[in-house]
């Protein structure tokens, strides 16, 4: 085994683990989108187990290395990336500011949230990607603001064809500590879920607007 495989196994029991991932096939969940889902994904919960949000925090470390090397600046996505993007600047020992959804409506009207410099290269981090929009529309504003981003860091993927696009497009490469495949692999395993639930659960992964919509 892959120490990529290894880490992305470990990361998702941990998900699995503390409830941060559920997987309801058979009680589908409605996002804000309206799509039907059979999985719900808070990783806003690990924060609240500290072994858990020290082992994201460190392998999050360790591949913004890997796979970006030392940047200048960390970058956190509001609001689900904040406090994770905090703690791997503190453990990099880096500056770190965050981008909102939509700019302030008072005061200084801020769209970035703190201190940074032109020509400043960023890595930037989510806590899960879906369809990439959200995750994009930071990346954009920090190159509007002159900040360099080497590209983009998850803790988890649905694994959205959409997503690996528009990426693809923004030229932002991105990498994840696990993704919904492995997920499901490691659910099965540990019997979270059974053999005749994968079907459903791999048929959403495909068509996710398609999915008990039409």
């Amino acid at each position: 085994m892959t120490n990529d495989k290894y880490r992305a196994l470990k990361i998702a029991e941990l998900l699995l683990q503390v409830k941060a991932v559920k997987l309801q096939p058979d009680a589908p969940f409605t996002w804000a989108s309206g799509w039907k889902s059979p999985i719900y994904c808070d990783n806003r919960i690990t924060l609240s187990h500290p072994s858990v949000r020290t082992h994201i925090r460190q392998k999050l470390v360790a591949l913004i290395t890997e796979k970006f090397g030392n940047p200048d600046i960390i970058v956190g996505v509001a609001t689900g990336a904040i406090a994770i993007g905090a703690l791997v600047a503190q453990e990099m020992g880096l500056p770190f500011i965050y981008v909102r959804s939509a700019a302030k409506g008072h005061g200084r009207k801020n769209l970035i949230e703190g201190h940074y410099e032109k020509g400043q290269k960023a890595v930037v981090i989510e806590d899960l990607i879906s369809t990439g929009g959200s995750s994009l529309k930071a990346v954009e504003s920090l190159r509007e603001s002159g900040i360099e981003v080497k590209g983009l860091t998850a803790i988890f993927t649905y694994g959205f064809s959409e997503s690996e696009d528009r990426f693809n497009k923004a030229e932002c490469p991105y990498s994840t500590l696990t993704d919904y495949t492995t997920l499901l692999e490691k659910a099965l395993d540990s019997n979270y879920i059974k053999e005749q639930n994968l079907h459903l659960l791999r048929e959403w992964s495909r068509e996710p607007s398609k999915w008990l919509n039409s």
